[in-house]
């Protein structure tokens, strides 16, 4: 195993154990980046998205309880049919299936949503640099993107990660981020696969609401100039960044009107318009810090030329997750919250969301340091 990989590894708080168990069955980075995410999860556990929010409410993460709660999520009553018009499904969940046999892709695009997936292989260290990443999965990228589009998908999702310190993020970061991003865009779209674009910028830090504007626009700048440069048709795609807030260790605190205004000028100044759409991440803010931002950018006073919508995982499911906590009969109760959340995200898309802060974990902090899958 490469020493930089070992290195990476420690720095995520993998046992020593693991890391050991790995060296001698000879899993180095090549062997890592063919691996499904399930695999990988036998040697790091707290692997993936899902591990983390399950290892969070004490349920066991198995292959079969995953698949048990994306199916309370994916068959939630008619009431969020507005308000979710897609979802991104991993690998895994591609070919899953709900109870009567049916596969959940065919489910969601019954249901009139649109079936997206996650075609990264993950965050990997950007030798020569102050600890920053590239994001690795490109070699096979084709022939997966034919294979998915056969398989259902419609869309895909890639996220290269940036972090601000006082010496990040480097020219060097930037420009290889930008590119693999482009590159990855060009083969979705010679599949007839919707690339949405994530470049998103961690919240990590103690930098204040200007620096994050100034680093936001340098990046969106430099992967428009790649995405132009890789010839990707700029309408058949969408953008997911993150919203331009303070670092969490940040001593200032921000109105939600300074937060939403920052991030309106940062995309205007970067985001042309042809692009139909901007779906924001939640980037560790609660569920109704990410409500209550949107909602504040749909009632911005500066023309808006794209759609602005989001694209949550923890700040959609939060809620969802605790009320479930892994019992079969919590059930109606995870998917009463997940409503909850979807009809709030819904209204703040049209400027219309009130906060009632009623929810499970609404209020609860979904920072993690350092988020990576």
């Amino acid at each position: 195993m490469e020493d930089d990989l070992k290195q990476y590894l420690r720095s995520r708080d993998v046992p020593e154990e693991n890391i050991i168990l790995m060296e001698r069955e000879k899993i180095d980075r090549a062997v890592l980046s063919i691996m499904t995410d399930e695999q990988v999860g036998k040697y790091i556990p707290s692997y993936g998205s899902v591990a983390k929010r399950f290892q969070s409410i004490n349920a066991e993460n198995t292959e079969e309880n995953r698949r048990l709660y994306r199916q309370l999520l994916f068959t939630a009553d008619d009431r969020i049919n507005p308000c979710i018009g897609g979802v991104i499904l991993f690998h895994e969940t591609m070919y899953q299936k709900t109870d009567d046999g049916k596969p959940f892709p065919q489910h969601l695009k019954e249901r009139g949503m649109v079936v997206g997936i996650k075609v990264d292989k993950g965050v990997v260290p950007l030798a020569g640099t102050n600890g920053e990443t590239t994001t690795q999965g490109l070699d096979g990228l084709y022939e997966r993107c034919a294979q998915y589009k056969k398989d259902g998908a419609d869309f895909a999702k890639w996220r290269c990660v940036l972090k601000i310190t006082p010496t990040t993020p480097s020219r060097l970061a930037i420009i290889e981020n930008a590119n693999v991003l482009a590159r990855y865009a060009s083969i979705c779209q010679m599949h007839g696969i919707v690339p949405i674009v994530e470049p998103e910028i961690l919240p990590d830090g103690d930098h204040d609401l200007k620096r994050c504007q100034y680093v936001t626009e340098k990046v969106l700048a430099a992967v428009y100039k790649a995405l132009s440069d890789h010839h990707v048709y700029l309408e058949g795609t969408l953008l997911k960044p993150n919203m331009v807030t303070a670092g969490h260790s940040c001593s200032n605190k921000y109105s939600n009107q300074e937060i939403a205004m920052a991030t309106v000028t940062a995309l205007r100044r970067t985001v042309p318009p042809a692009v139909p759409g901007i779906t924001f991440l939640s980037g560790g803010q609660s569920e109704e810090e990410a409500s209550i931002n949107l909602n504040a950018m749909n009632m911005c006073p500066l023309h808006r030329p794209w759609a602005l919508t989001f694209s949550y995982g923890r700040a959609l499911q939060a809620s969802a997750l605790k009320a479930w906590a892994g019992k079969k009969e919590n059930g109606k109760a995870c998917q009463d919250e997940f409503i909850k959340r979807a009809l709030a995200n819904s209204q703040a898309c049209q400027g219309k969301y009130v906060s009632s802060g009623a929810s499970a974990a609404g209020g609860d902090s979904l920072f993690v340091a350092n988020h990576a899958y």
